[in-house]
């Protein structure tokens, strides 16, 4: 897994500052105030500062924005950046502003002086979430990469509040090198390999072979995979750090490690891209490794079904009719709307054997809620208001889009088939819709759920507030602070 930058926590030496090398980062306020570490940076670089804020530097900037200014004279580092930053930054304002810094960075080690900072633990999650790279596949010598040294008043009580921070990063730099790696790396065996290593940090980890899930009745996922010779799985992550017996939160994801879209081929150009469809079990897997890693105090089960969707003599075809495990049968028109299949059955499955209090599923769905809401949000369908409130309130803390749609029974109506009890797609319009509604079939009906459709924002092709160009492991943090809320509140 690509490891976050490292981050010391040091108390804040004035004498330092001088001697540092890489870069400085320093703090002033958009009225132009300097504390004690700006001063300092001021009288060492002979004013440089204070010229800045008399020239009207900051005028124009907004909170969390950076000058860089290169091979400042009095310094020994390579560069000083100047944070555009007020007192009583919002949390947005800070965890940008760590973001600017992470951009900034590079490989060359950073000395924060953070002294003033209200919530030094979020600019260490902006800073850390931006410096990602994935590089697992270049042959280049990768050069070492310098770490973050923010010095604070308190540092052992930073360091504290920042371990949550920490254990947030590695779940989003988790699901991000999950989303990145290619199909012919992550196979659905290497995805539950992965998967199986978490046992390490206390998850319990099972893993239902095809033959398992042919005798539970899962026709419906196993037909996605017929075509590929990478075999089908379903791996499921048990954390229980709740209280004991009481019912878990079920998150569910999608875990399509390629989609052709089967005999009902995509076209060419850009299929390359379909090895982030399985994005919604990434997501779900790097949320589990957070909750691990930060001890949470709740019940949380994670289950992924993982299978490849390619075309082949055994590969399902359009007009062909299987069953689910729920025992509905599905008239499948397009083998391109695989992921809801794969999805009915994992949903049944996470009912009947964990009786969940709710469920979440992720997945890379549908093209058609791209068209409707672009790479800014996430598609929410709900049959729950409160459930459905606690994760959009979540998701809007944590900076990441999130807009609810409508369901209803005009769009279920569309699903209709003539030879089975429904069909796998409703047509061209509402398409992210109606398959929504071909998922909620398959949740019981007393059972509170949400249905994320993550297709616009699991991997975007230019940089995000906190991420490069690329995976971006939306939905860890939202997920993370809802269960924290919802869960660890009680």
């Amino acid at each position: 897994m690509t490891t976050p930058v490292s981050v010391a926590f040091e108390e804040t030496d004035l004498d330092a500052i001088a001697t540092a090398e890489g870069r400085v980062a320093v703090f002033v306020t958009p009225d132009g105030k300097l504390d004690l570490a700006a001063r300092r940076v001021n009288r060492l670089t002979k004013g440089v500062l204070a010229r800045m804020v008399e020239k009207g530097a900051f005028e124009k900037k907004k909170p969390g924005d950076v000058i860089s200014l290169g091979w400042p004279a009095g310094l020994a580092a390579e560069a000083l950046d100047v944070v555009c930053l007020p007192r009583n930054a919002s949390i947005t304002e800070t965890r940008r502003a760590g973001a600017a810094l992470g951009r900034a960075k590079g490989d060359k080690a950073v000395l924060v002086l953070g002294g003033s900072l209200r919530r030094p633990a979020e600019l260490v999650l902006g800073m850390v979430l931006r410096a990602y790279e994935f590089v697992t596949h270049k042959t280049a010598e990768a050069k070492p990469v310098g770490g973050v040294t923010l010095m604070v008043g308190k540092p052992d009580e930073v360091k504290a509040e920042a371990s949550t921070v920490q254990a947030l990063a590695e779940g989003v730099f988790f699901t991000r090198d999950l989303v990145s790696d290619p199909a012919n790396h992550l196979t659905t065996t290497e995805f539950a390999k992965r998967i199986e290593a978490l046992k390490d940090l206390g998850l319990k980890i099972s893993v239902l072979d095809e033959a398992e899930m042919e005798k539970l009745g899962m026709g419906a996922l196993l037909c996605v995979g017929h075509g590929s010779a990478t075999p089908s799985k379903i791996a499921v992550m048990e954390w229980m750090g709740g209280p004991k017996g009481e019912a878990p939160l079920a998150l569910v994801g999608k875990g399509v490690v390629f989609d052709t879209g089967g005999i009902s081929l995509k076209p060419a150009a850009g299929m390359e891209d379909m090895t982030m469809d399985m994005g919604g079990a990434a997501v779900v897997a790097g949320t589990m490794r957070t909750l691990a890693l930060r001890k949470a105090k709740a019940n949380v089960v994670g289950l992924v079904g993982l299978v490849e969707n390619m075309p082949s003599d055994r590969a399902t075809r359009p007009g062909d009719v299987v069953t689910s495990m729920k025992g509905d049968t599905i008239e499948v028109i397009n083998t391109d709307a695989e992921g809801r299949l794969v999805l009915a059955d994992v949903i049944w499955y996470a009912q009947e054997h964990y009786k969940p209090r709710g469920v979440i599923d992720l997945a890379t769905l549908t093209g058609a809620i791209i068209v409707g809401l672009g790479n800014e949000n996430a598609g929410v369908f709900s049959n729950d208001d409160d459930l459905c409130k606690a994760f959009l309130k979540a998701a809007e803390a944590e900076g990441e889009g999130a807009w609810r749609m409508p369901m209803g029974q005009a769009y279920d109506d569309k699903l209709k088939s003539q030879i089975a009890d429904v069909k796998n797609v409703g047509g061209r319009e509402a398409g992210s819709i109606t398959a929504a509604q071909f998922i909620k079939r398959f949740v019981k009906d007393d059972m509170p759920w949400i249905h994320l459709d993550i297709a616009g924002v699991a991997s975007v092709k230019a940089e995000t507030a906190y991420a490069p160009r690329g995976a971006t492991g939306w939905g860890v943090m939202s997920l993370n602070r809802m269960i924290a809320d919802m869960l660890e509140q009680e």
